[in-house]
């Protein structure tokens, strides 16, 4: 199944609104998040309310079949749960943005829309050993190499463009 989220740029801004808000509780920032994730998906914002817990602590957030969103307020976040992190509440207003935009089989699809949206958000700290790779180039296996009298990347190489020839 694809699933349509909006680009990596798009959520970057959305992702950080979100982690400013949790740090600041500054209310602008949580509604350029949400209300940027709307005008993407084109449709109405949704009437979010916030609370200190909901059922007994159990839950972090509850969509209903009308629009509305109940959500536990990261200050109350931070104060009484196991995991308590920043990552774990964004990701918690991205399933419930989900269970907004889906109905249809919406716990599966509300799962799926936070991983895509989570997906690339954190820039790569250091390039990967090697260069890079596209996916149908990998290198040959030790024991190939091996039976052709290849050794090392250089010769690899070499390797590879006899072949094509």
């Amino acid at each position: 199944m694809r699933m349509i989220v909006p680009p990596i740029v798009n959520r970057r801004a959305i992702d950080r609104n979100l982690v400013e808000f949790f740090h600041h509780h500054r209310k602008a920032s949580f509604n350029r998040a949400i209300s940027g994730m709307c005008r993407y998906f084109g449709v109405r914002r949704p009437r979010i309310t916030w609370f200190e817990y909901i059922d007994w602590g159990k839950t972090a957030g509850k969509t209903y079949e009308d629009g509305r969103i109940h959500l536990v307020h990261p200050e109350n976040w931070k104060r009484g749960r196991i995991y308590r992190s920043e990552r774990m509440w964004v990701q918690m207003i991205y399933h419930e943005m989900g269970h907004y935009l889906f109905w249809t089989d919406a716990e599966r699809k509300a799962d799926a829309f936070m991983r895509r949206m989570v997906a690339g958000l954190r820039q790569p700290r250091r390039a990967r050993r090697g260069g890079s790779r596209s996916r149908g180039e990998r290198p040959l296996r030790r024991r190939t190499r091996v039976l052709m009298g290849i050794r090392g990347r250089a010769h690899t190489r070499r390797a590879r463009r006899a072949r094509a020839a």
